[in-house]
């Protein structure tokens, strides 16, 4: 509940404020707060459950917006959100800037999540309010300015869906010298190639008692029940479970239409319509202007506006845009309980404290349930390979499991890639799972940058990745990594070794010349060299590059795809320096295991005057070098006594003693 009342007027909200203080509830359970300039509200306890807990927006936005309507005077005005807490004093601002309805609760299940890494602001226009679009530009403009004057050191991140894009896009344009990061969903922007224009005419002909905008709202807001319902289903869910999310929404859409007759009657859909057309005009003639880092989420179900052709042109059309696809959601983004906006900065590594992402100190460890669900969503993948585990004890002792992995860091795990860099799907999910450590995968440019109407695969692709916390290869990277104690895997091979020919499985190209040794022993890391195995058992290349080099189209096509992508060895000569990119021909096989060897770890720590020399330093990276070959050949050895190796057996064993039992392996 939230109280209302005089705390709404005009004189207390102005539209410049600033928190000096974390807003606390008042007294007798009330849960609205008052600063002197502002106000904030608690969007009850439900916006603040575990994300495993987490459901669809819609039932927490229709109970306070009922609310918040009530005594609804005054002009548009921001607010903060109670249940959003109080971020660390080096957060950035986070302005929400609502779609049509204007009521400013569209991120109401994410308000928790985003409390702990932003300062989260939420604008509010009431439902009677005629503020014009350039005048709402204005109001938003100016507290950008005066923000970005007090912290100009810290961008300030504009969300908006819809309408809120619109108004989000013309204030980058007219602010260009402002560090403004663009989150936008489904952008009104395509509002003049929409059918819902169409409803202008008809609305003014009908009188409000014969107004359709509820059924088109609830038509278009619901999405398609039954087609959720089986696609729930599909995935395994018991039908009951299957139904019950999306039949809920249905059920509070039902319930709450007097809400919604509150939020939009028929002269404020009117007005509305009214602003979207001229917002959309004004926000796409001014797309030139606008230089701000952008990330447009769209809709692929989208029945109020075409926002997945509309995010494509403006990707295009933006310098620093970026794009992501959600091909089963509405038009109402942000309400969907399968949708986390945390989750989705972490992706898109859009999260930042400066002027530029740090991907040491910008980065935020994924949660249990973000975790638990990446890991999920590879499942099947975990379950063909059934990876098995060794690792080395300080004493020498190998053992079962992760054990030998030094729990503090810095550490440096150093190995082998197996073809198309299968092994880090395994690797990194169960040192997570296991361990509870986060490691972080150094790992190619392409996973993070592309070229717009390039021919790479779309970064999405590694979404998850980033979310585990991998980062783009530099010294500069390696370096404050290991200042922050962190654990690091280095892949020395890179793309010669993932996309290696025929009959050069397990083989290393690694560079002649040490790289990681004089950095590890700067900071005290231990080194724990590690190889996989396992591909072979997977498949088999029949189709490799000194094959495809042979064929005209290929030949062209491989050197555009190998254009594209940062040259990381050039220079470096050898094998390594190799670094075509393109996609052997692969045979599948009756699946067999993973394996993976980690051992005994290197201690740097003291050697730092030793290791400058760089003949020590060359000869422990022979030695590192060694080692990963002698994991590998130990594992290519004592897989041929697992009887477990091949899936059919291991199905066989899991069949008898019980989906979830440990399938055994060779003895050690």
């Amino acid at each position: 509940m939230i109280a209302a009342g005089a705390c709404f007027s005009a004189a207390v909200f102005s539209p410049l404020f600033r928190r000096k203080q974390p807003p606390q509830p008042l007294k007798s359970g009330s849960i609205l707060s008052i600063t002197p300039d502002r106000f904030a509200m608690s969007i009850n306890c439900a916006g603040a459950m575990e994300e495993k807990q987490r459901r669809s927006g819609w039932k927490e936005y229709l109970e306070q917006a009922k609310e918040v309507i009530k005594a609804d005077g005054g002009p548009p005005r921001w607010f903060s959100p109670l249940d959003s807490g109080s971020p660390p004093d080096n957060s950035p601002l986070m302005l929400f800037l609502p779609g049509i309805d204007g009521v400013g609760l569209g991120l109401v299940s994410h308000h928790h999540k985003l409390g702990r890494i932003f300062d989260l602001w939420c604008l509010h226009i009431p439902v009677a309010d005629r503020t014009p679009f350039t005048d709402l530009v204005k109001l938003v403009e100016t507290t950008v300015k005066l923000e970005y004057q007090r912290s100009p050191n810290r961008p300030i991140y504009l969300v908006g869906e819809s309408l809120g894009a619109c108004l989000a896009l013309a204030v980058a344009a007219r602010n260009r010298d402002v560090d403004i990061v663009l989150i936008l969903a489904n952008p009104a922007t395509s509002f003049g190639r929409s059918q819902v224009q169409l409803l202008t005419p008809l609305l003014d002909a009908l009188p409000a008692s014969l107004s359709p905008i509820l059924p088109n709202i609830l038509s278009l807001s619901a999405g398609d029940i039954l087609r959720t319902v089986f696609d729930n289903t599909v995935k395994g869910l018991p039908l009951l479970n299957a139904a019950r999310e999306p039949l809920g929404d249905f059920t509070t859409f039902a319930s709450s239409l007097p809400v919604l007759a509150d939020i939009l009657p028929k002269e404020t859909f009117l007005w509305k319509l009214k602003m979207l057309k001229s917002a959309s005009a004004y926000a796409d003639s001014r797309l030139y202007a606008i230089k701000a880092q952008t990330l447009i989420l769209c809709s692929g179900k989208d029945q109020l506006l075409p926002s997945q052709q509309e995010g494509e042109r403006l990707r295009l059309l933006l310098p620093n845009c970026e794009l992501r696809k959600f091909d089963d959601s509405g038009h109402f983004l942000f309400m969907e309980g399968s949708l986390d906006l945390v989750t989705i900065i972490k992706g898109t590594s859009y999260y930042r404290r400066g002027k530029y992402h740090d991907y040491a100190s910008d980065f935020i460890p994924p949660t249990r349930d973000e975790a638990n669900k990446i890991i999920e969503s590879y499942s099947l993948f975990n379950f063909i390979t059934s990876s098995v585990m060794l690792s080395t004890l300080e004493d020498g002792k190998i053992v079962k499991g992760l054990a030998g992995i030094p729990s503090e860091g810095p550490v440096l795990l150093v190995g082998n890639h197996m073809l198309l860099a299968l092994d880090k799907v395994s690797l990194l999910s169960r040192i997570y799972t296991e361990q509870d450590i986060i490691v972080r995968g150094m790992a190619h440019p392409l996973m993070f940058r592309r070229q717009k109407r390039g021919r790479l695969p779309e970064v999405s692709s590694f979404d998850w990745l980033r979310v585990m916390g991998i980062f783009p290869v530099t010294a500069t990277n390696l370096f404050k990594l290991f200042s922050s104690k962190s654990h690091v895997i280095l892949f020395p091979g890179g793309i010669r070794e993932a996309f290696h020919r025929k009959g050069e499985e397990y083989k290393l190209f690694w560079p002649e010349q040490s790289e990681f040794v004089r950095m590890a022993a700067r900071f005290g890391a231990k080194i724990v060299p590690f190889g996989s195995v396992g591909e072979d058992d997977l498949g088999q290349v029949v189709v490799d590059y000194d094959d495809l080099v042979k064929i005209p189209y290929f030949r062209s096509e491989i050197e555009s795809l190998t254009n594209e992508a940062v040259q990381l060895r050039a220079g470096v000569g050898g094998e390594v320096e190799n670094q075509q990119v393109y996609l052997p021909g692969v045979l599948p096989k009756v699946p067999g295991r993973f394996y993976y060897y980690f051992g005994k770890p290197i201690e740097t720590e003291g050697r730092k005057q030793e290791l400058k020399d760089k003949e020590k330093s060359q000869e422990l990276y022979f030695e590192v070098k060694t080692e990963v070959e002698r994991c590998i050949a130990y594992l290519k050895e004592k897989r041929e006594s697992d009887p477990y190796r091949s899936i059919l057996t291991r199905s066989l064993y899991q069949a008898t003693h019980g989906p979830a039992s440990d399938i055994p392996t060779f003895e050690i």
